[in-house]
């Protein structure tokens, strides 16, 4: 039995951001970091390329997605369809929808744990809350929650989630490890909106109905602060630093920007029509945010606080996650020979990330580059002829 190495699959990855190129069929998938918009009205997700801020592809999902969440390592992407009850997944690095899982009546708000392992669905007509293991795509368990649950945010070290309850006007605090509500904490009216520091010190919770943000100290799960911001206030997003809080006010169509250190407003930024969720790239260099009233997202350079561009969308863009997607390249045994490994060549600097693996009878290698410069590999995969 003769055993062969063959080569394809060649790709380029620059600063996770151009373009792979193929020198075979082998399958292979652009990497850099995109945003991903759900057009509740057009029932599909937008995906935009951050470096050209345009969009690449529009993806078909269920009916009146109105929410997103990347996992950990941006391999997958978590749509909540608030019409038909379930959620899309989707895989980012061919863009088309692999999964789809039934939740509980009218899902909105979805979080991904820090390890990957679980999505958290909040359903706001069953008030509670489905758990998705991640490996199989089933729902483990469902938690009871307050009324009305809205949005998810889980700490950054997995220990937690918070929940808010845009009816009864509080947050549910649940232990991931029992999945049990373990307190609640009175907040504004109409508690929408919430993200976590990144040190897991406080959460941020948007009260629509009240026109202003609380405060929580994780520690102590009590509400340190309110702060005052536009009228309509929906969604909320802390920049990697935890310096700044963005928060779009509906009402005014303008965008509340907090600093974290003295907890007030210190800018208020012009968007679109009716902006209402916000995600902040990884680099902390720039806040999209959705505009339901106008179809499109603005981009908020967080370094002058101007916008910078305006990407028209689907129909009612609503919910928006951002991520790295690893850039990845196969390697495909020709008919007549068994894949019995693989791997691959490398040039250029180290990625942060590198994934090597079989996929059904070709050799899969998937990468994230964190510097500008270029990385060639050349995934291969590794056949044996079971020709006579």
């Amino acid at each position: 039995m003769l055993v062969r190495a063959w080569m394809a699959g060649l790709a380029v990855l620059a600063g996770l951001a151009l373009p792979l190129a193929t020198a075979t069929p082998a399958a292979a998938a652009q990497g850099g970091t995109f945003a991903y918009v759900a057009n509740f009205d057009s029932d599909n997700v937008s995906v935009i390329d951050t470096t050209t801020n345009t969009v690449t592809t529009t993806i078909p999902v269920g009916t009146d997605p109105i929410n997103t969440a990347l996992s950990p390592d941006g391999k997958r992407l978590y749509v909540t369809n608030n019409g038909s009850d379930n959620v899309s997944v989707i895989d980012t690095t061919n863009n088309t929808v692999i999964d789809t899982i039934l939740v509980g009546d009218g899902p909105r708000g979805v979080a991904v744990t820090p390890d990957g392992t679980r999505a958290y669905v909040a359903n706001s007509n069953s008030n509670n809350i489905s758990v998705i293991d991640t490996t199989t795509n089933t729902v483990t368990t469902t938690i009871p929650g307050g009324s009305g649950p809205e949005e998810v945010a889980i700490t950054p070290n997995g220990a937690f989630a918070y929940v808010t309850n845009f009816f009864s006007n509080d947050v549910s605090v649940i232990d991931t490890t029992t999945n049990t509500v373990t307190t609640t904490i009175p907040v504004g009216t109409n508690p929408a909106g919430v993200a976590i520091t990144p040190n897991g010190a406080f959460v941020y919770v948007v009260n629509f109905g009240a026109d202003n943000v609380s405060v929580i100290d994780t520690t102590t799960n009590t509400v340190t602060t309110t702060i005052p911001v536009g009228t309509d206030p929906f969604g909320v997003a802390i920049t990697p630093d935890g310096a700044f809080a963005y928060v779009p006010n509906s009402g005014p169509n303008n965008v509340s920007v907090i600093d974290t250190t003295t907890n007030t407003v210190t800018t208020t930024i012009p968007v679109g029509t009716d902006p209402a969720l916000v995600a902040i790239t990884p680099d902390g260099a720039f806040a999209y945010v959705t505009n339901f009233g106008s179809n499109n997202v603005s981009v908020i350079d967080t370094t002058t606080n101007t916008v910078t561009t305006t990407i028209p969308v689907g129909l009612v863009p609503f919910g928006v996650a951002i991520g790295t997607v690893p850039a990845s390249s196969t390697a495909t045994c020709p008919p007549g020979s068994l894949l019995t490994g693989g791997g691959a060549q490398l040039s250029g600097p180290p990625p942060n990330d590198l994934a090597s693996r079989p996929v059904d009878n070709s050799w899969e290698v998937s990468l994230t580059n964190p510097t500008a410069e270029d990385i060639t590999f050349t995934p291969y995969a590794v056949c044996a002829d079971t020709t006579p």
